[in-house]
């Protein structure tokens, strides 16, 4: 071999093996590595333990004509959602114009096209953008300060960014005609703002989303899912299970030891220690839809399936186990959302006038009381673990919202106030907390509970008080529409979208 062929092949070793050249895969992403010129070297790490992202950078700036940080990403093609939970290592104000955050880019070039959602040291979160290579960055502030989630979502050539304080909704700025071509790279960038020194951004709850197609049809194409493990005192998400099938609304067996979904109209059992699904055999009844439910002891799971010569969803019990299928409802809609807590009634939605209401039925089968009467559409009612409220969605007023009734149905008042269309309310086993799920008044009419939007799971004390945000998510529809509290209390599971399932 001749010299300079060894030192090329040598020199070619040394940079690709290096931090600043990595091109390893990290998380979910493709490769790391340092942008711009003589950049003191970074590095990044996926904790799978955690599922966190560790990024250490250090350059100029990300600003001006050019950029210098440290990138990790992966090559994405048409639309997407991005997520994170975003923190900087160390106290703040360090250096006030330190940066982090999700960039969408060109190129790895430093003066490349890009647009990026921002959060700087001081505060300060910006929308950040370069229309062209070599062009000065343009740049669009935020509404609030110290936000430490990031969203930033493409369509097209138009870029949304929403930003918030955790447990707050999201503020939105915009950027349209911003055209950095069909395939791009698309990442997490830490940037310290010295040349000569490193910050270390973790982020975590990253997610990665592709969003439904316009177009698509509801209720005959779906999107793939993630089953996600939320802890209420932190906020922190953990994806368990994937699969590029839909899956929705996970019930928690009162052991702690498994959820229950339901997939293509069978009823699975997910055991959490094994992360495996198992079928749960319901012979015949083989419709079965999201509004299922486990008695309150966990030996009989409530089914809603549809029956079309019944008029649609019908209500079933079966032992958890599996087996034949008992009829309880005589004709549909009827879906099921409650077990009493002695186990002698259930709670299910039906249509039996032009309005959908609240009915109450025996466990075993008999006659139907109706609970509520108001024009407008009553749904997803859930007993409280004594026994003595019921609590429920109605847009009786003109936007849906969370209402509460005592058990014989008196007593009907509003318990949210109208932000937000509020829907499926869960009562925490020790009964002082209500979860549900709550959709843009701007995306999705009062009567509506669409797949694939941005919804929020949000958290109010059953005492009273304001509602607080506690996950933002892809979703919407199978979501979080049956009770999916932890027995103790201390975690809810749902699902989350996309058409290819990323943690």
């Amino acid at each position: 071999m001749k010299p300079y062929v060894y030192t090329t092949l040598l020199l070619l070793l040394v940079l690709l093996c290096s931090p600043a050249y990595s091109q390893q895969q990290v998380g979910v992403f493709d490769g790391s590595q340092d942008v711009g010129t003589q950049v003191k070297a970074g590095s990044a790490t996926y904790l799978p333990a955690t599922q966190q992202y560790v990024v250490t950078g250090a350059g100029a700036n990300i600003w001006l004509d050019k950029d210098e940080f440290r990138y990790v990403y992966k090559k994405m093609k048409g639309d997407f959602l991005l997520y994170a939970r975003a923190e900087f290592v160390g106290a703040s104000g360090i250096n006030p114009h330190r940066k982090m955050g999700w960039m969408v880019r060109q190129s790895l070039q430093g003066n490349a096209p890009h647009v990026s959602a921002i959060e700087h040291g001081d505060g300060l979160t910006s929308l950040q953008y370069r229309r062209t290579a070599g062009a000065a960055t343009e740049e669009t502030r935020a509404t609030i300060t110290h936000a430490n989630i990031l969203q930033l979502e493409r369509k097209g050539n138009t870029y949304t960014m929403r930003v918030a304080q955790f447990g707050q909704p999201f503020v939105t700025q915009q950027v349209t005609e911003v055209n950095l071509g069909d395939d791009v790279y698309v990442g997490l960038a830490v940037c310290s703002h010295d040349a000569d020194v490193t910050e270390t951004g973790v982020f975590r709850d990253v997610r990665i989303v592709v969003p439904a197609r316009e177009g698509l049809v509801q209720y005959r194409e779906y999107l793939g899912s993630s089953i996600e493990l939320l802890e209420i005192a932190t906020g922190n998400r953990e994806v368990r299970y994937t699969s590029p099938k839909s899956l929705q609304a996970p019930n928690w067996t009162p052991d702690g030891k498994s959820l229950i979904y339901n997939s293509d109209g069978l009823m699975y059992t997910f055991n959490l220690a094994s992360n495996q699904p198992t079928v749960i055999p319901t012979a015949e009844v083989k419709s079965n839809n999201n509004d299922h439910v486990l008695s309150f002891d966990g030996t009989m799971l409530g089914l809603s399936s549809g029956v079309e010569k019944l008029g649609g969803s019908i209500v079933y019990t079966v032992p958890t186990s599996g087996g034949k299928p008992k009829q309880i409802t005589p004709r549909g809609p009827s879906y099921l959302h409650s077990w009493s807590p002695d186990g002698k009634n259930l709670l299910f939605t039906g249509q039996r006038t032009d309005d959908f209401n609240i009915y109450r039925i025996p466990a075993t089968g008999g006659k139907e009381v109706r609970l509520t009467s108001a024009p407008g559409l009553d749904d997803g009612p859930e007993y409280t673990p004594d026994g003595k409220y019921i609590y429920f969605n109605s847009n009786r007023t003109g936007t849906m919202q969370i209402w509460r009734m005592r058990a014989d149905g008196s007593e009907q008042v509003a318990v949210t106030n109208g932000d937000f269309q509020d829907w499926f309310p869960h009562i925490s086993p020790d009964g002082k907390w209500i979860a549900f799920v709550s959709f843009l008044k701007e995306e999705v009419a009062a009567g509506d509970h669409p797949f694939y939007k941005h919804v929020y799971l949000r958290l109010l004390p059953i005492a009273g008080g304001q509602p607080k945000v506690i996950a933002y998510v892809y979703g919407g529809q199978g979501s979080m529409n049956t009770p999916s509290w932890s027995p103790d209390s201390k975690r809810v599971a749902f699902i989350s979208n996309s058409t290819t399932v990323a943690e």
